[in-house]
């Protein structure tokens, strides 16, 4: 079993970890929040990190109705932009916590009036250091170099962020609900495994979802990408239709991420779109309209609210890339030209 198989296993049970371990530091960066009257907040991240923060983004503006952005570190970090940031939060997302511009930013933005803290799995690390707050994956660690647990451990962070800021504690039981899917996921972990052989030879796809899920198609790509060395583009379906669509053409990959829930009509009239370019469909759902639609269809055997399922579709997403890089020959625990801390300026 490669590292990068059991670390995904590994997901439910940090899930449910993070609900007894994490609340008293999420409730303590609360209180701090409202001390400071924080009126927005930016997020800072590379890589998978960043595709967390915008799961982030999605959550924290539909549940809390705070303003969220994505920071550019290059602002802070190339060109040395200074910025009123109180009422500000910047959280830093990284799972080493050694992100140097990352990092940076949280060391720039305190200095420039804002509330900081970093969502890390490494307690003496500098993002950790480094914040006002730090908030922890507690994943264990992480021996693969593409990371998998530790980005289903930022986004349950997230939740219980959200969690505290609303006053919702029923999100906290519903988290570890979700995380009882993620289990169920692992029901169709052979079939799975099958289903790759198909895509033995392919050299790029797209990978689009909708709404809460635009995060679950960056990541299922950037799995793709990192462990297969496939050119996997994502793409919001709207953004899709606004330019990409036209590279479809018969046979062309395209990997659906639709679970019910208001992304989902886009999802299925975008089927229409792509039947029409005779596309190969690889649709992820569990609701048999739009998985009929489908040249492979991978129906989930669990179904959860729309809001907790970036965190059960992004694992058929990860054993996907897992499985296709050891049918494609490859190690996806050591892709190449590749490392498990990469600092970026």
């Amino acid at each position: 079993m490669t590292y990068m198989l059991q670390e995904i296993h590994e997901q439910p049970g940090i899930l449910e970890r993070l609900c007894d371990e994490e609340c008293a530091n999420v409730q303590a960066l609360r209180r701090a929040m409202t001390d400071e009257g924080i009126e927005c907040i930016s997020i800072a991240a590379r890589g998978t990190s960043d595709n967390a923060a915008t799961f982030g983004k999605y959550l924290l503006e539909i549940t809390a109705g705070i303003p969220v952005s994505l920071a550019a570190p290059s602002v802070f970090t190339l060109y040395q932009a200074k910025l009123d940031l109180s009422r500000w939060l910047v959280l830093g997302i990284s799972q080493s916590g050694e992100s140097t511009d990352v990092v940076d930013v949280l060391k720039r933005t305190r200095e420039m009036g804002a509330l900081t803290a970093g969502i890390t799995n490494v307690r003496d690390s500098s993002l950790a250091r480094a914040a006002d707050f730090a908030l922890f994956c507690h994943a264990g660690e992480e021996k693969s170099v593409a990371a998998t647990k530790t980005y289903t451990a930022a986004l349950g962070v997230l939740y219980l962020l959200s969690s505290a800021i609303t006053g919702n504690a029923q999100m906290l039981n519903d988290l570890r609900s979700a995380a009882g899917a993620v289990r169920a996921v692992f029901d169709i972990e052979e079939q799975i495994e099958r289903i790759v052989e198909r895509y033995r030879y392919m050299q790029e796809c797209m990978v689009i979802a909708r709404g809460m899920n635009l995060a679950t198609c960056q990541e299922a790509a950037l799995k793709l990408s990192e462990t297969c060395y496939v050119v996997a583009k994502p793409y919001s379906s709207a953004d899709f239709l606004h330019g990409p669509i036209a590279a479809i053409d018969e046979g062309f990959p395209v990997f659906l991420y639709a679970p019910p829930g208001k992304g989902y009509k886009a999802m299925l009239g975008l089927t229409g779109e792509l039947a029409r370019d005779r596309a190969e469909m690889i649709v992820v759902s569990t609701e048999e309209e739009i998985l009929s639609r489908a040249t492979t269809p991978i129906r989930l055997p669990v179904e959860v609210d729309e809001i907790y399922s970036p965190l059960v579709y992004v694992a058929v997403g990860q054993l996907f890339a897992q499985y296709l890089s050891v049918a494609k020959g490859y190690n996806p625990d050591q892709p190449r030209n590749l490392s498990k801390i990469t600092r970026t300026m």
